[in-house]
């Protein structure tokens, strides 16, 4: 028996009060608010379950299984894991006392066939021009940042845009829990590694940044944007690695800048503000916001903006290409709307035809300029 069917087999047991949820491919998040209290997330909205572990011996002895199996420790001194299930489902949990309710357990759970951008059309979250634009935006070379809340899908759509990089390229992803799973062949696939008890061995996103750079990539990809490595990644773009693309915690294109700013400043190199934030108005191209709607549990694309640079006032210049347009909603309840073109076009309109890309463009004619 391999090492990966004892952990399969163990992490079964120990979650078999909730196994029929690992299983069930409608449920995306399982919160365990404790021992007796187990919500889950289906199609964007919160149920209550009714599950319920026998004890909170039982709940924690489940968090100490998968620590001793992924090489991690979560006692009194370090009351947080971070790990991953054998399906590849991301686990986060907390103990008391910083867990006053008892052991916290949050499983989000991916999808086994990644999404397409087809899927997100299907799902009514982008409509066909705007997936034609960000294709030809990606095949252009632009720096993408994603940004959005907690759970609407940033990571997802990161993977369906990352289809669209030519299958000739090497790509690199960079990830702190991996979770994208690219369609191209030449891709190199990087995780950090939290350090053990004595504080050794750990590796960040930001020292895995700076190691991708010697390992001659065509794309740089990184999951999210959280920490130091931000800066690293925005003088990269601005340095000859075009294309990268990422994702951001933030409600708004706007403020997606003024947190990667904020982020390249957390970095140990000291840098004057309007440094920082003229690097990043040169090196992140267009925002693709997303969000998701409590109406109805759907995520959209609410926003497609393009970054201008700065204005006179040192503010980031902006223009919104696409915007999200509510018209209503359906009999079942379900929202209605539609991505459309603001009437503005980019400021790199030519480059698709100077590119020898003008067979891809068939919805998006008005964008372009020959």
């Amino acid at each position: 028996m391999t090492r990966q069917a004892i952990f399969e087999a163990s992490v079964k047991y120990f979650l078999e009060p909730i196994g029929r949820l690992l299983e069930d491919e409608t449920v995306t998040e399982i919160m365990v608010n404790g021992p007796q209290d187990v919500y889950i997330e289906r199609h964007g909205r919160l149920e209550y379950t009714g599950l319920r572990f026998a004890s909170e011996d039982a709940l924690r002895s489940a968090v100490h299984n998968i620590a001793q199996w992924v090489g991690r420790e979560i006692t009194d001194e370090h009351p947080v894991l971070d790990a991953r299930l054998p399906n590849g489902s991301r686990v986060h949990a907390i103990i008391p006392p910083s867990a006053r309710g008892g052991t916290y357990v949050t499983i989000r759970k991916f999808s086994r066939q990644a999404l397409t951008l087809d899927d997100f059309l299907r799902f009514g979250s982008i409509s066909a021009s705007a997936i034609e634009f960000l294709e030809l935006c990606v095949r252009l070379r632009k720096n993408l940042l994603i940004s959005g809340g907690t759970g609407t899908g940033k990571t997802a759509l990161l993977g369906a845009l990352s289809r669209a990089i030519p299958e000739a390229e090497r790509i690199v992803v960079i990830e702190d829990t991996s979770e994208l799973r690219l369609i191209q062949t030449h891709c190199l696939y990087l995780e950090a590694r939290h350090a053990d008890s004595a504080g050794r061995g750990g590796l960040d996103v930001r020292e895995l940044f700076r190691n991708s750079l010697r390992m001659r990539p065509d794309r740089i990809i990184v999951g999210e944007v959280r920490g130091g490595e931000a800066l690293d990644l925005i003088q990269s773009m601005i340095s000859g690695h075009a294309g990268s693309m990422s994702t951001i915690h933030a409600e708004s294109p706007r403020d997606a800048l003024m947190r990667l700013e904020t982020l390249s400043l957390m970095s140990d190199v000291e840098l004057p503000v309007y440094v920082a934030r003229a690097q990043v108005a040169s090196a992140i191209q267009l925002v693709v916001q997303i969000a998701r709607f409590s109406e109805d549990g759907s995520r959209k694309v609410t926003r497609i903006t393009e970054v201008r640079g700065l204005d006179e006032a040192n503010q980031y210049r902006t223009c919104d290409l696409f915007v999200n347009r509510l018209c209503g909603k359906t009999d079942e309840g379900r929202l209605i709307a539609e991505l459309v073109p603001t009437g503005e076009k980019p400021t790199f309109a030519r480059e698709p035809y100077e590119q020898g890309l003008a067979e891809r463009i068939q919805r998006t004619g008005p964008l372009w300029t020959k």
